[in-house]
């Protein structure tokens, strides 16, 4: 649908009430649609909001969702149905809803994360602070996957021999977090041509462009091996990924694995000895669990 005068006549709000493990899926479905804004931190109700120009009408946005949440609720029937409402906002609201979803989070007593369009805190206290402009990426430092992350990063780096892989980077912020901790080569990668265009502007936000390799190199094509290497991803690609884990983390070094819900680090502890690695450590925050993983000598 075309405005007259060429304008945007306007934005749809998508909000859909979803089990967390519908993240990945409701996102790429929403990606296809050519969503503007796609946000899911933890608001509680675990609610995903989309923000669509109102290009074709709600009628026809509304039966395509519809069908697909429908198409989902058939292959995960032990999840509770989705639910979703639709809201018209206009030009001048949608900057606004949008960026009200984004405020600063102190991560942990040496971190805080601020949205690009917030000034700094008097309070400020910590150590690091990174400037994200969340855009449709994933990783703002509000969820709890990419916030454990961050934690379990504290833990390593603090001279120049150390390096970081970080695998599927998003917004670029885990990246950031290496430079600010010292790590003395930093690669981050993502295939997802949108998310390197977003992580590339944050990294240029913090001043990181040159000491941060991006790309969108798979995986399988990354060489040499890393004292560090960070995933945040969903079960079936950390479980996938497990080999090349293997191949790119060096002896005595650790991969930070995310985005697993609680019930799923069985599955993972399943996975390492065949890796070669062991359980180190493990982080909790509501559902979800982020496992620090050493790997043993060979």
């Amino acid at each position: 649908m075309v405005h007259p005068n060429g304008e945007n006549p306007g934005w749809l709000e998508v909000a859909i009430e979803a089990a967390p493990e519908l993240r990945d899926p409701l996102s790429a479905f929403f990606f296809d649609l050519d969503v503007t804004g796609l946000v899911w931190e933890d608001f509680g109700n675990r609610t995903l909001k989309a923000y669509l120009p109102l290009e074709e009408s709600p009628e026809d946005i509304q039966n395509r969702i519809s069908t697909y949440l429908n198409h989902l609720t058939l292959i995960h029937p032990h999840l509770p149905p989705p639910r979703f409402r639709l809201t018209k906002v206009e030009n001048q609201d949608w900057q606004r809803n949008w960026r009200r979803h984004f405020r600063p989070v102190r991560v942990s007593s040496k971190l805080l994360i601020l949205p690009v369009w917030e000034e700094m805190p008097p309070d400020a206290e910590e150590t690091h602070i990174i400037r994200i402009d969340p855009g449709p990426a994933f990783g703002t430092g509000q969820h709890a996957t990419t916030k454990m992350c961050l934690q379990a990063m504290e833990s390593f780096g603090s001279n120049e021999s150390q390096t970081l892989l970080d695998v599927g980077t998003g917004s670029g912020i885990l990246a950031i977090y290496g430079v600010q901790l010292g790590f003395g080569e930093i690669e981050a990668i993502d295939v997802d041509p949108e998310a390197v265009r977003w992580a590339e502007r944050n990294i240029g936000l913090n001043g990181a462009q040159n000491t941060i390799t991006l790309s969108g190199t798979g995986i399988e094509e990354i060489q040499g091996r890393f004292s560090l290497v960070c995933a945040n991803l969903i079960l079936s690609e950390l479980l996938r990924l497990m080999p090349a884990f293997s191949r790119l983390v060096e002896t005595d070094g650790h991969l930070v694995a995310s985005g697993i819900l609680r019930d799923q680090v069985e599955r993972i502890r399943e996975a390492l000895p065949a890796a070669g690695f062991f359980t180190s450590r493990i982080l909790y925050e509501d559902e979800w669990a982020c496992m620090i993983l050493g790997k043993s000598g060979e």
